[in-house]
């Protein structure tokens, strides 16, 4: 009888082994920094009493990080008409997978202003679409400007005069 192991021993006795140290160099590396495309939609517009409208943005980072919103140019449509152009610089801070909001005072084309002026007396909603930049900065990376694009609609809100949401 030989003393020395048989190589199918040799193999198995290996094996569990190899599979351990695979197992311990995939030990955890912090959470994952995923930096995805933002978004921004309108969550209420208002006509003032000068005319010109103020609009809450929603501001979304789908982000696994928190992203500073640095610059807003958006080309908002009503109906599928140009409505208003929305220039800002929020500097707003927005957590990982969360969204905030941004107030801009906006001129409005004649023709946005009558398109508003229409649904708010008829008390019926409207299309919108949102098109343009995002400039944001991610969490511990250098600012990057998205392309957005956003349809969707708005309503009068009952008790809120001129106001949509």
């Amino acid at each position: 009888m030989s003393v020395l192991p048989t190589r199918r021993f040799l193999i198995r006795l290996a094996l569990p082994v190899v599979a351990a140290l695979l197992l311990a160099s995939c030990g955890d590396r912090g959470p994952v920094r995923r930096v995805s495309k933002p978004a921004a939609s309108l969550q209420q517009l208002t006509v003032r009493a000068d005319g010109r409208w103020e609009v809450q943005l929603r501001l979304n980072n789908y982000s696994s990080m928190a992203m500073r919103f640095t610059g807003i140019r958006l080309d908002m449509a009503l109906d599928n008409g140009a409505a208003a152009h929305i220039e800002a610089q929020p500097n707003l801070e927005v957590g990982p997978e969360s969204a905030d909001v941004h107030v801009a005072t906006v001129v409005p084309t004649p023709a946005g202003m009558a398109r508003i002026a229409t649904a708010l007396a008829d008390g019926h909603g409207l299309s919108y679409t949102l098109e343009g930049n995002l400039q944001a900065t991610p969490d511990g990376a250098g600012s990057k400007t998205w392309t957005v694009k956003t349809s969707s609609a708005l309503s009068p809100v009952p008790g809120l005069a001129g106001t949509l949401r």
